[in-house]
């Protein structure tokens, strides 16, 4: 009674915490800017249709265009293009250029039920299996795009899932050989192999060491499957063990590459706490986090007093990522736009200019207002939404 009284305290607290804390990164009242903010206008076409912007045509040409049909505006053109695929090859050089640089820690955010014959936008009802169905399809045609290159395969490449039954559902809906070339395991597998190998050598520096961080009620239900399983083992009711690839140090492990899906977001915050603990344990693996809701871990939404250990990685671990490719709308004051970067470029604020267009649906202008070299506030934004719109 004492646990369940706790769980829904700690639930009304969170309920009272407003959406903005998500996406508030730490940034100084002055940012410093690659432009400034003017009223010159230079079209751009690119992707077949205009971009514009009044933050400096010089520097606007040069940054990475926003991908078609993102918009909610363009719900028609979405559904028929392949726009997943186009954040991919807009992920994929974002990655190759960070990890050329050095960076090991990776943050990936975009929307991901953009685009296709069922695409939703921010404001259509949907739900995190939905999300994290997209995540895991999104990642999987991903990874081959690594592995022709030899240093990625023969297991090099991890897909570290969330949760077992996500990965079985993988490895039989990707049944292909480009894709069954990487290493297929969870978050649970890898933190556990990692711990028993010996390889992590910052446990004392970093708090990250130990086993797997089990979520609250994991051992009940790991208890009941084995219980039901009886004679012949694990029942499979989180999944079947047969799924995962085995992890031999020396042949798939220590890795080249770890693509980990959606972890936390929409499950036990655990999942964060122990995506510190692989990485410690093979600090020189770059670790590519995808659609983890890192803003919310950052940005201080879950209280420090509920998840202490959470709250430990923050400045430790998280804090040092890399957005590398992110697009995050923003909706507010009545007007809509985007923040968006692709490494190693600077961080582009877009307005989007709705217009009634010539057939009566609506037409959309991507204005690039400003041009930021660290990461803008969530007030920062809708400010600069205002000031766009207000200068048309």
């Amino acid at each position: 009674l004492e646990m369940i009284m706790q769980l829904l305290l700690c639930s009304a607290i969170l309920a009272s915490i407003t959406s903005c804390n998500a996406f508030r990164s730490p940034s100084s009242l002055d940012i410093p800017r690659t432009t400034t903010f003017s009223k010159t206008t230079t079209s751009l076409y690119v992707f077949g249709g205009p971009q514009k912007s009044i933050a400096g045509s010089q520097q606007s040409s040069s940054l990475s265009p926003l991908p078609r049909g993102i918009s909610p505006f363009e719900k028609s053109l979405s559904k028929n293009i392949d726009v997943q695929g186009e954040f991919r090859k807009g992920a994929k050089r974002a990655i190759d250029a960070a990890i050329g640089d050095g960076v090991t820690k990776i943050e990936i955010e975009f929307p991901p039920l953009i685009g296709g014959s069922q695409s939703k936008s921010q404001f259509d009802d949907f739900d995190n299996i939905q999300e994290l169905d997209k995540n895991k399809d999104w990642t999987m045609l991903l990874a081959p795009m690594f592995l022709g290159d030899v240093d990625y395969q023969k297991g090099k490449t991890w897909l570290i899932f969330p949760d077992l039954k996500e990965c079985e559902l993988a490895k039989q809906e990707w049944a292909g050989q480009r894709y069954q070339e990487a290493t297929f395991t969870t978050i649970e597998a890898a933190t556990n192999h990692l711990a028993k190998s010996g390889s992590n050598k910052n446990n004392d520096a970093s708090g990250g060491g130990g086993g797997y961080d089990a979520p609250w009620g994991a051992n009940l239900m790991s208890g009941l499957s084995n219980l039901m399983g009886g004679k012949d083992g694990d029942a499979g009711l989180l999944g079947n063990q047969a799924a995962l690839d085995p992890i031999v140090e020396g042949e798939n492990s220590p890795a080249r590459l770890w693509l980990v899906v959606q972890p936390g977001n929409g499950g036990p915050v655990e999942d964060w706490v122990n995506c510190e603990k692989m990485s410690d344990a093979q600090p020189d693996t770059p670790v590519v986090v995808i659609n983890g809701a890192l803003d919310k871990v950052k940005g201080g939404f879950y209280p420090a007093v509920f998840f202490p250990k959470l709250a430990a990685t923050v400045d430790r671990f998280y804090k040092k990522f890399e957005t590398t490719f992110y697009l995050k709308p923003f909706s507010d004051k009545g007007l809509y736009g985007w923040l968006y970067r692709v490494y190693p470029e600077p961080w582009q604020v877009v307005w989007e200019n709705v217009k009634p267009g010539k057939d009566g649906n609506a037409e959309v202008e991507y204005v690039i207002v400003d041009v930021l070299e660290k990461r803008p506030s969530y007030a920062d934004v809708v400010s600069l939404l205002v000031k766009a719109s207000q200068s048309k």
